[in-house]
């Protein structure tokens, strides 16, 4: 559907120029852009390709002479990834679906609230609840007890476990897993691990006496906040006896591994294949950078950062930027890598007396 340039800014919250009346149909980079498209150049580096874009119209960074790129009409942003936000939202098609389907498997022991809609192969247990205005889609799994808010869209493939807790406006990309049993085993006397930390790798290490591994159940669940979003193939594990939780706001990104018992604040993004292992908590605003890593049993605060493949050991205070294995402060590592840069050309030194 087209939209004029002046309801385009006004979602965006920013400001119009030129011929606002202009219509345009969908929004794309400047060089695919065609005489009815937007074109997307929201950085002063992209102005040699709007001047030779097809497109009448532009989103543009704020102090951008629009007349002079031959543009008849542009909205003028301040921040990009915010309009960026906005746009996508106003173009997107909202999900919907069309009731239960008739190949759906709901059982007479769930509820499911006014306008939801169940796509086809998908299977809802006895006790489960699905607020209104849900949209769960094919080949999605919901176990007893199950309870998935209002608004929610669950994408195909999603398997939710039992007793698992979903608030309202949660997204879950295909493939997610939420409420699995936790990761965790046991063996009769100490395993190989257990001593290999006890003595700091001083003891060579031999077959334990009995090495069975003995299961510990996950009775506990899940709890996600409102406002979720976890991505495709992720993993949120249940708990042991209380449950994992993910807070209001949180995003996680693909390929994600939550552990079981962890407490995961408000507001956090997990990007891909970060992973936090069990009992661990990361505090409200917590941004784990892309293949980043938790040890069990500790506490990141609140407002901390870790950069991508960073490997945190032990306790993060609340506020601190941290990089490295094992993670530190991102001033010290970078002194740690000049250091370490500068060794070849010190050793050299040393030789040569």
């Amino acid at each position: 559907m087209a939209r004029r340039i002046s309801e385009i800014a006004a979602a965006l919250g920013a400001e119009a120029v030129g011929n606002v009346d202009l219509a345009v149909k969908r929004p794309q980079e400047p060089t695919s852009a065609g005489v009815n498209d937007l074109a997307l150049a929201m950085s002063a580096r992209y102005a040699g390709a709007v001047a030779a874009t097809k497109a009448k119209a532009a989103i543009l960074w704020k102090d951008a002479d629009w007349q002079a790129l031959g543009l008849d009409a542009a909205v003028l942003v301040e921040r990009p990834r915010l309009a960026m936000a906005h746009l996508t939202q106003s173009f997107d098609t909202p999900a919907s679906g069309d009731g239960v389907s008739e190949l759906a498997q709901v059982s007479a022991k769930a509820h499911l609230d006014e306008d939801v809609s169940v796509g086809p192969f998908t299977t809802i247990a006895d006790a489960a609840v699905v607020g209104s205005g849900t949209l769960v889609a094919s080949h999605v799994s919901v176990a007893d007890g199950a309870k998935i808010g209002r608004n929610c869209h669950i994408h195909p493939g999603v398997r939710i476990g039992r007793n698992v807790l979903i608030g309202d406006n949660v997204i879950l990309q295909p493939n997610v897993v939420v409420g699995a049993d936790g990761f965790s085993f046991v063996t009769e006397g100490l395993s190989n691990e257990e001593r290999a930390f006890m003595s700091l790798a001083k003891e060579p290490l031999s077959p334990p006496d009995d090495a069975i591994r003995h299961r510990i159940h996950s009775l506990g669940s899940v709890i996600i906040g409102d406002d979720v979003e976890i991505g495709a193939n992720s993993t949120v594990d249940a708990g042991t006896i209380r449950s994992t939780s993910v807070g209001r706001g949180t995003k996680i990104d693909n390929l994600v591994q939550v552990g079981h018992n962890v407490v995961v604040g408000e507001d956090c993004v997990l990007c891909a294949q970060a992973a936090v292992a069990g009992s661990t908590v990361l505090g409200d605003r917590s941004v784990l950078g892309g293949k980043s890593g938790v040890k069990d049993n500790v506490v990141v605060g609140k407002d901390v950062v870790l950069g991508g493949g960073a490997i945190v050991l032990g306790n993060v205070d609340d506020g601190h930027f941290v990089m490295g294995y094992p993670a530190v402060d991102m001033l010290d590592h970078r002194a740690q890598m000049r250091g370490l840069k500068s060794l070849p050309a010190l050793l050299k030194r040393l030789r040569n007396g």
